[in-house]
């Protein structure tokens, strides 16, 4: 059964914000039947009365299993992905081979033009496609607005930037890759991520493979997915058991790369399924990001960095869940922390008090699931039964919530205070709002928790001492290291990677990415920016 208010899974010590549930009703207009209903009017080919379709040889094609699913907003039933087996998904991938074959003889103007159009499309549908994604990933209204509105931006640079960074009409003219890119990604960010990539990688002259995440976004993925296919772009779309089409979508025959996007130990898989193969591949794998404050003062200025780490409920892959605290600024720290907290606004994010009001301003949703949200809270009492200590618990009861609304998927925000050494989330990151503190006496102390994971995206150190802070940075092993600021992934000629275990393969972002899915005239002996077996190359970051 699921969880109705006023049960929740985290009640706690934090004063519980008054609010009238009773006064919260749906936005009209927003509920998901109305909403996918919208979808069919937009694209009949992709989405059928009952299901959704994948896209195969530039058609949409009704096949594979719908399996059940469910909004982890309130738990309402939705149409699950259309899950396809090896077969098919075999038969797709020389499909797109093919369409890669032709693709690669289109001359830059005309993929210009073709993804412009698409672009354009994405544009005119911003709304209906962030929509998709408050109800099947839980982003709150302006999250998911942002996180369409990047992929559009992003996508426009580079077709600005293409010619320069294709070297057309020179002798380091780069070229298009021998098969069509394969995009296995995560559920949190399928616009400004996924389909941003894919883009991309069709702009530089490749066809595009796509699997959908199994736990959220593929409505979202179908829409853009038949736009993009409308504008002619060479695109197919699958969804299916990662375990059952991963050979097929990794290392099956005429695959020109992988773009991957996931856990460590699925990243690891699939890196170990292209060792024996030349083939082209980026890997973006978690990491435990941390900030190390240190001899710092500031604490008006590292007050919104907090409070803006929350955005998403912490799931996102440059979020910052662990601070490594100099032990004498504890009390300092807290001072800041613990008013950001409470005051974070969490809950549904279509809720209104009033048909008229814009929709809520709200930190973050539900998790991806319920099953996500039980599992943060039993990694909650994990560390207090090994001995940490609970400096915040909130409580659901806070939330932003409909009247009786299932909120199984809801977590509220928590933190411990010197988690055990052996705590399961020691040394990876939670996706979830649940932060850990760690004090330290050294400089030394300070590095080796800091660098827990065996290798990060992004890092901080907030310090008053430059000195410290460039010596420190220079021995984070993260991809981007902030001082007295967060780092994320970027957007246009902002490159992105990692470091260690947190990404294999070739790094990505501004000209990195077009590199990443093309060939210059050195063809496989190229050496390009990244994190490969043999040999790690870095860029200024």
């Amino acid at each position: 059964m699921g969880q109705h208010l006023p049960l929740n899974s985290m009640v706690g010590t934090a004063i519980v914000k008054d609010v009238d549930v009773t006064t919260l009703q749906l936005k009209p207009g927003t509920s998901w039947s109305e909403t996918y209903a919208r979808c069919v009017e937009v694209a009949p080919e992709a989405f059928g009365s009952d299901r959704i379709y994948n896209l195969i040889g530039g058609g949409w094609r009704r096949v594979g299993t719908p399996g059940d699913h469910q909004s982890p907003v309130d738990m309402t039933a939705i149409q699950g992905p259309p899950r396809v087996d090896q077969e098919v998904a075999a038969a797709a991938v020389k499909d797109a081979r093919r369409q890669h074959d032709a693709w690669a003889k289109v001359d830059l103007d005309e993929r210009r033009a073709r993804v412009t159009r698409a672009v354009d499309d994405l544009a005119a549908h911003r709304g209906l496609l962030a929509m998709l994604l408050v109800w099947e990933i839980g982003k709150p209204w302006r999250l998911a607005c942002a996180d369409v509105d990047r992929c559009i931006d992003g996508a426009r640079w580079y077709v600005e930037e293409i010619e320069r960074q294709l070297a057309l009409t020179t002798d380091q003219e780069r070229r298009p890759l021998p098969g069509p890119v394969s995009n296995i990604a995560s559920w949190n960010y399928p616009m400004s991520v996924q389909v941003h990539g894919e883009l991309v990688q069709a702009l530089a002259g490749n066809a595009v493979i796509a699997k959908t995440p199994s736990q959220g976004g593929f409505h979202c993925l179908t829409l853009a997915h038949a736009l993009m296919a409308r504008a002619g772009l060479p695109v197919t779309l699958l969804s299916g058991v990662g375990s059952q089409l991963g050979r097929t979508l990794i290392s099956g025959d005429g695959i020109g790369a992988l773009a991957f996007v996931g856990g460590r130990s699925n990243g690891r898989a699939a890196a170990t399924s292209l060792s024996d193969k030349s083939r082209r591949h980026f890997l973006e794998q978690e990491g435990l990001n941390a900030w190390g404050i240190w001899d710092f003062t500031q604490w008006e200025l590292l007050a919104p960095h907090l409070k803006k780490g929350f955005e998403y409920a912490k799931q996102r892959c440059t979020a910052y869940p662990r601070y490594v605290v100099q032990r004498r600024l504890l009390p300092a720290f807290l001072e800041t922390y613990l008013p950001v907290v409470h005051d974070l606004r969490f809950g549904h994010p279509l809720a209104v008090e009033s048909p008229s009001d814009e929709l809520p301003e709200l930190d973050f949703g539900p998790l991806i699931g319920a099953r996500k949200a039980a599992e943060l809270a039993e990694q909650y009492d994990e560390a207090l039964g090994g001995g940490g200590l609970p400096v915040y618990q909130g409580s659901l009861q806070s939330g932003h919530f409909l009247d009786g609304q299932d909120i199984s998927a809801y977590s509220a925000p928590a933190c411990v205070l010197q988690p055990p050494t052996n705590w399961s989330l020691q040394h990876s990151e939670p996706f979830g709002p649940l932060d850990s503190i760690v004090c330290v006496d050294t400089e030394a102390e300070l590095l080796a928790a800091m660098n827990a994971s065996n290798g990060c995206l992004v890092a901080s150190v907030a310090t008053n001492d430059a000195d410290f802070a460039d010596r420190v940075s220079q021995q984070l092993q993260a991809f981007k290291v902030g001082v007295n600021k967060p780092r994320s992934r970027g957007d246009r000629d902002e490159v992105f990677g990692g470091v260690g275990e947190s990404w294999k393969g070739a790094f990505v972002g501004g000209d990195l990415l077009v590199q990443a899915v093309t060939r210059g005239s050195d063809g496989d002996a190229e050496r390009l920016y990244g994190n490969f077996p043999d040999y790690t190359l870095l860029p200024s970051r």
